[in-house]
């Protein structure tokens, strides 16, 4: 039984260190993480009242450029691109003909 003696290459010793330091780094960063943030508070399905109400002028605009084929209704594809009378829809249609009117949107934009 004889021992032999192996020596480290210059290459192998940087080696070794540099995955030494990464795994060092890397445990120290995980070790520095404080606790999980608090998680946000839950939203509700339906969004918040701003806090001033829109004015007659702003949801004729919004509705104008939500029609898009300027049959003067909301179709449920025109109503996605407002968030909030996509996630509404059936609530802001009082009459259940399948589309927003001007008359419907206009009464649910100033709740």
């Amino acid at each position: 039984m004889t021992q032999r003696h192996t020596r480290f290459t210059a290459f192998e010793a940087r080696s070794l260190m540099l995955i030494a330091s990464v795994t060092l780094g890397v445990a120290g960063s995980a070790y520095a993480q404080s606790t999980a943030a608090p998680a946000a508070p839950a939203t509700s399905a339906a969004p918040a009242a701003p806090a001033t109400p829109a004015s007659d002028a702003e949801i004729t605009a919004a509705f104008t450029k939500a029609d898009k084929n300027s049959d003067g209704k909301l179709s449920r594809e025109e109503a996605a691109s407002l968030p909030a009378v996509a996630v509404s829809f059936d609530r802001i249609d009082s009459n259940k003909d399948g589309a927003v009117s001007s008359a419907e949107f206009t009464k649910a934009m100033k709740m």
